[in-house]
């Protein structure tokens, strides 16, 4: 009598959970971060409408979403992170339909009022949200991969809106992304991102069983006013809100920085290795960072990086090779900054308040950066250029220092 064979153990679906917020981080970092550069470009040429007002409309957007990505951790607790992924792509889609076909620019308003919902419930804290109950060991690897979305997101979903643009409108161009990113996020988020690891019989890490819970109990998660007052958490969200700060202000200039010298196709195919670097330094730094406190030395590290790019770009002149050379070297800050606060926070504080700590530090850094953009324009009207890129080179090594150091819990 033949023997029964056993069936054979599922694949591990983490790694599925991994690629769908891949594709999830493409469509939030292309129509939420990337995205809005080209809506004021186009608004600006084809409705004539002020570059102050529309300005002020992204900034409302990003605002918005610091103010409600901080209750993300809640949400997802009260309705499941299938329902708020959904939630968040539906945002999107109606804040991009409002975008494109707003008669008047004051709709702008509702419009990035929406947007910034999507960016709330659909970027970095969500994604880290999703992440978390699938890795614990390897969460830096599968963040670096999940990320590398929003890399892509500029490198690919940049030259589509383009090309949208160009030969539909920008209405149509928005009908359309619209309606992609509801078609792929929808059924993504509920067959995918919603699942939990006891639907499978699985644990974190995809090992054969669960690690052995610490002898001591662990004690209760404090509310986000008890985190206020924790000197770890001021020290470390300090030093990426300031760093996010300077980096945000140099993106959002970089290509009027860059083309008198390289010129506007130049300057864009500058704006792209930037990406790039930023996608190879997250994954670089994802396979390979270290355990426990050497993860501040990381973020250290990835400081001075963009010092030196910066430096580079101050004193590039004329000198179209140093000028790529300082975009490569700040790009590989640019996505570090990114993927580093949740592993540090994984490493620094008990699991029961990683996703309210990630949540509380991402709202501070985004209410910061949305100033960015305008306070280095006032920057370079006031001062000069070099005022501009000498400030962001300030603040980088100010950041720097504030990420060694760390107080006594």
């Amino acid at each position: 009598m033949p023997v029964p064979r056993p069936f054979p153990p599922r694949p591990f679906h983490g790694w599925r959970v991994v690629q769908a917020a891949f594709v999830l981080a493409i469509f939030a970092w292309g129509i939420g971060f990337y995205g809005v550069g080209l809506y004021i470009q186009t608004l600006s040429a084809s409705r004539a409408w002020p570059v102050a007002w529309l300005s002020a409309a992204v900034t409302f957007h990003f605002l918005v979403s610091a103010g409600l990505v901080a209750l993300l951790p809640d949400w997802h607790r009260r309705f499941g992170i299938a329902a708020v992924t959904r939630a968040g792509a539906l945002a999107s889609a109606l804040g991009l339909l409002g975008w494109g076909w707003a008669p008047h620019p004051w709709l702008l308003a509702p419009a990035a009022a929406l947007t910034g919902v999507g960016w709330a419930l659909c970027s970095g804290a969500a994604i880290n949200a999703m992440l978390m109950p699938w890795f614990d060991r390897r969460r830096p690897a599968a963040l670096a991969m999940a990320y590398n979305g929003a890399s892509i997101g500029g490198i690919a979903m940049t030259p589509f809106w383009a090309w949208l643009i160009a030969g539909w409108g920008f209405g149509a161009a928005t009908a359309v992304v619209a309606a992609l990113l509801l078609a792929v996020v929808w059924p993504l988020a509920g067959l995918v991102l919603g699942r939990s690891p006891a639907e499978f019989g699985q644990h974190a890490d995809g090992e054969a069983a669960a690690r052995p819970p610490p002898a001591v109990a662990p004690a209760a998660a404090r509310d986000r006013a008890a985190l206020l007052r924790d000197a770890r958490f001021i020290g470390l969200s300090a030093a990426f809100a300031i760093g996010l700060f300077a980096q945000m202000g140099l993106v959002t200039h970089l290509v009027s920085l860059l083309a008198p010298v390289l010129g506007v196709q130049g300057a864009g195919f500058a704006v792209s290795l930037v990406t790039v670097f930023a996608l190879l330094g997250r994954t670089v730094t994802g396979w390979l960072l270290p355990q426990g406190e050497k993860r501040r030395l990381a973020a250290a590290a990835t400081f001075v990086t963009q010092v030196a790019g910066s430096l580079a770009l101050l004193l590039g002149g004329d000198q179209a090779w140093l000028l790529l050379l300082g975009c490569a070297l700040f790009g590989i800050g640019v996505g570090n900054l990114l993927s580093l606060p949740p592993l540090i926070v994984q490493a620094e504080f008990p699991p029961a308040e990683v996703g309210r700590v990630v949540a509380l530090m991402q709202a501070i850094n985004q209410a910061l950066y949305a100033l960015a953009p305008l306070g280095f324009g006032l920057m370079r009207d006031v001062g000069s250029t070099a005022a501009a890129i000498g400030l962001a080179l300030a603040l980088q090594v100010l950041a720097g220092i504030l990420v060694l150091r760390r107080p006594a819990p």
